[in-house]
């Protein structure tokens, strides 16, 4: 064969024939490309593992949850990071012959979800949801998160997610509710769950307890006061709420601080304010000496910190604020007022009973409602909590996996050792490992969680009430009870309650599947790092207890994408980078290289247009390498160099495939890793600077001269490059490579998502 007939070399790139593909003497379009191949993925069914070829159904489980975004969301630079991340995991998986599943789903978001329906009621009707009423309401919020839910799916195939969507789930479906009910039910059985008066974090605004996660911080410009109660009370403490002070029980002050020792102990009286008041004072050593005057007013009723301090030193709990964070006590110009206005009368009383010392100005982070922008009032209220301190018998539990998994070792535990004790046995691992620290940290501080939300959105309170002769008769179940009288806790669960059961509720738990045999524990979870805490550690949580084993073997955290500038992306700044719009200017396989070369896990990262503009110029060098080398080569479907097949290559050639091969073996070590940003970045560097700029062009001379053997070598070595090429870049830029794989003339070949990896 004269492997030297008819070439011919056009404008660098050579000639290409109409038997290989006359679409390469176009530019790549990915508009036109992106819509058809993913129909095309879709149809050919290998997102579900079910249908995945033999090779795979035989390989080693892979799994992992999607995030559920939430139905209030549109798809940010972030949760494209997260989407791009998860889709390189996923398909580099099902390329190494492991039966893959990636499953999707969203979260109904109670709060969120319900505050933007509340808000457009109120704008376009001017009605409150108690003026529509519960039933109404819930119509109203399913619709819009139908809707929601519609356009984030539509986003994340924008994206080319490989998820299966034959087992998306929803946070708020008939499964998940008989997953929480059943959740619920066992843990209130095992005394887990009570319903209790402490202070929690209450939402003036939306009217509802909130989660720590739900707010929001900002910090301000306040006062510092520094005054005492009365003059025969010789203590002076320091505030930036002396509002607060008609509440206080108590004054702490550190054990140690001499200035204090001859008052611990005593008890001191006076009108503070209008309103008459006790005050004890503590020891405790959680008291800085160094802050203020190094004494505290306690005011157990609006402070976590305090409440908790006043449990234990037996301090009394007195509540001055009410749910509209309105003063319930006071002189005239304090009570019924505001608390903002309520401080200022306060400050004045002082002045005017020469009590205030100094004042001073400060800078304080304010508690804020995420949802609603209400500032966060600590109150009391009676609410349905979970005892992570409580220990439980897990003899007859069955707990056998967790003690082979070294989690625990003695016959009772907490929930909180269940957690702490599933990253110190190395069952879980988190990426990177300085996480560890911020999470233990997290634990040890962990109080009782709230779990309960005064909003109608959200998995119902499985518990009944009906009154009885002697006392109030409370039912827990998973389905209502029988009789008359009975009547439903009005209140919802937390959001991240269900979340938490994400991992297992997702395959089917509580009933023993085959996917939660065969997927359960997954392989991995990558998620955010400011989610670490409220939703990792509750994943923990929930899957250690229910199902004695953990939810992920890894961890992978991500950071924040913020602007080119490095500036933190917010609507006040107006930088934000939309990914459907640099999706539709530069295609999806940009979008996702931008995100994913140089960013490490845990790390932040700057995305701007002209970085994905780059790797757009990146995807326009692969088609135009793709259309030289098929034309150079110039195998026909007829005649196509099977890829595993023999090579002669010589000596020169050999070499570089040497080469090639020690590549594509770095990156496969990166990739198992977790190492994407390294690996990605490699690829880039071979495919532009060594195949494109140093052996392409030197194949051209090769192409040119008379030298036979080294032209077909040549040949035979550029097409299994470009071939192997493709695979390796397909978990990175899954479009572009499908498109070009499908017009690679290879007898028997299969969609690219589903061949080998080339490492």
């Amino acid at each position: 064969m004269d492997n030297k007939k008819d070439i011919k070399i056009v404008g660098g790139y050579g000639h290409i024939d109409e038997k290989i593909g006359a679409k390469f003497l176009k530019p790549y379009d990915s508009v036109a490309t992106e819509d058809k191949i993913y129909t095309l993925w879709e149809k050919s069914g290998y997102f579900n593992p079910d249908n995945l070829p033999e090779r795979n159904k035989n390989g080693e489980p892979f799994s992992i949850v999607l995030p559920p975004p939430n139905v209030t969301g549109m798809l940010h630079m972030g949760s494209a990071l997260m989407l791009a991340i998860e889709d390189i995991m996923v398909r580099y998986a099902r390329m190494n012959g492991k039966n893959t599943l990636w499953l999707p789903g969203t979260d109904h978001a109670a709060i969120a979800t319900q505050s933007v329906v509340e808000k457009d009621i109120q704008k376009k009707e001017g009605k409150s949801r108690h003026d529509i009423g519960r039933e109404e309401l819930l119509l109203r919020v399913d619709a819009y998160a139908k809707q929601s839910h519609d356009t984030i799916v539509r986003q994340m195939k924008k994206m080319g997610c490989s998820v299966d969507w034959s087992r998306e789930a929803f946070t708020l479906d008939e499964k998940r509710n008989l997953s929480v009910k059943t959740a619920f039910k066992k843990m209130y059985d095992d005394g887990l769950i009570y319903r209790g008066f402490r202070v929690v974090n209450w939402d003036p605004k939306g009217q509802t307890t909130i989660s720590d996660d739900e707010i929001e911080y900002e910090t301000r410009k306040t006062k510092l006061y520094t005054f005492k109660y009365s003059k025969d009370i010789p203590i002076s403490i320091s505030t930036t709420r002396p509002e607060t002070k008609l509440g206080d029980t108590g004054i702490a002050v550190h054990p140690d601080d001499t200035r204090y020792a001859q008052f611990i102990g005593r008890e001191f009286k006076t009108i503070f304010a209008g309103q008459e008041i006790s005050l004890k004072v503590i020891a405790d050593r959680s008291v800085e000496m160094a802050f203020g005057t190094g004494a505290l007013g306690v005011t157990p009723a609006h402070s976590q910190i305090d409440w908790e301090m006043a449990q234990r030193h037996g301090l009394p709990t007195k509540q001055v604020i009410n749910e509209y964070a309105k003063m319930t006590v006071g002189i005239e110009g304090i009570k019924d007022k505001k608390v903002t206005e309520a401080r200022e009368a306060v400050v004045l009383w002082l002045k005017e009973n020469d009590l205030l010392e100094k004042e001073e100005d400060i800078e304080h982070n304010i508690s804020l409602a995420q949802r609603t922008g209400g500032v966060v009032e600590p109150l009391p209220k009676l609410q349905w909590f979970i005892d992570v301190n409580k220990k439980f018998n897990i003899k007859d539990s069955g707990f056998t996996s967790l003690n082979k998994q070294g989690i625990v070792s003695e016959k009772e535990v907490s929930l909180k050792e269940l957690m702490k004790g599933a990253i110190t046995s190395g069952s879980i691992r988190i990426m990177p490992d300085r996480f560890e620290k911020v999470y233990f940290n997290w634990i040890e501080n962990l109080r009782d969680w709230c779990i309960s939300r005064q909003i109608w959105y959200g998995h119902r309170i499985p518990v009944w009430y009906r009154s009885a002769a002697t006392a109030t008769e409370i039912y827990c179940d998973i389905n209502p009870p029988k009789g008359e009288g009975w009547k439903q806790d009005e209140d919802t669960l937390d959001t991240w309650f269900s979340s938490g059961l994400w991992t297992f509720s997702t395959l089917g738990w509580p009933e023993k599947t085959i996917d939660l045999k065969t997927f359960h524990p997954t392989t991995i979870l990558e998620t955010g790092s400011d989610i670490l805490f409220f939703w990792v550690a509750r994943m923990i949580l929930m899957s250690t207890y229910l199902l004695n084993e953990v939810p992920f073997k890894t961890v992978y955290l991500h950071g924040l994408v913020r602007d080119a500038k490095g500036r933190k992306i917010s609507k006040s700044l107006g930088n934000n980078v939309d990914p459907l719009d640099m999706i539709t200017k530069y295609g999806s396989d940009a979008v996702r290289m931008s995100l994913i070369v140089g960013v490490g896990p845990g790390s932040d990262s700057k995305i701007g247009e002209d970085k994905i503009k780059a790797y757009k110029n990146f995807a326009n060098k692969l088609w135009n390498i793709t259309r030289f080398v098929l034309s150079s080569t110039e195998y026909t479907l007829a005649n196509p160099f099977v890829e595993s097949g023999s090579y002669n290559y010589n000596s020169n050639d050999n070499e570089l495939m040497k080469i090639q091969n020690a590549m594509l073996a770095d990156i496969t070590v990166d990739m198992n890793n977790y190492r994407y940003y390294l690996a990605a970045e490699k690829l880039y560097h071979y495919v532009w600077h060594e195949f494109a700029d140093k052996l392409i062009e030197d194949s051209k001379k090769i192409f040119s001269s008379d030298k036979v053997e080294e032209i077909a070598s040549r040949k035979q070595f550029l097409f299994v490059s470009m071939c192997r090429i493709l695979r390796a870049l397909h978990p990175f830029m899954p479009f572009l490579t499908e498109e070009i794989w499908s017009e690679m003339p290879i007898k028997d070949k299969s969609l690219l998502m589903v061949e080998k990896w080339p490492g």
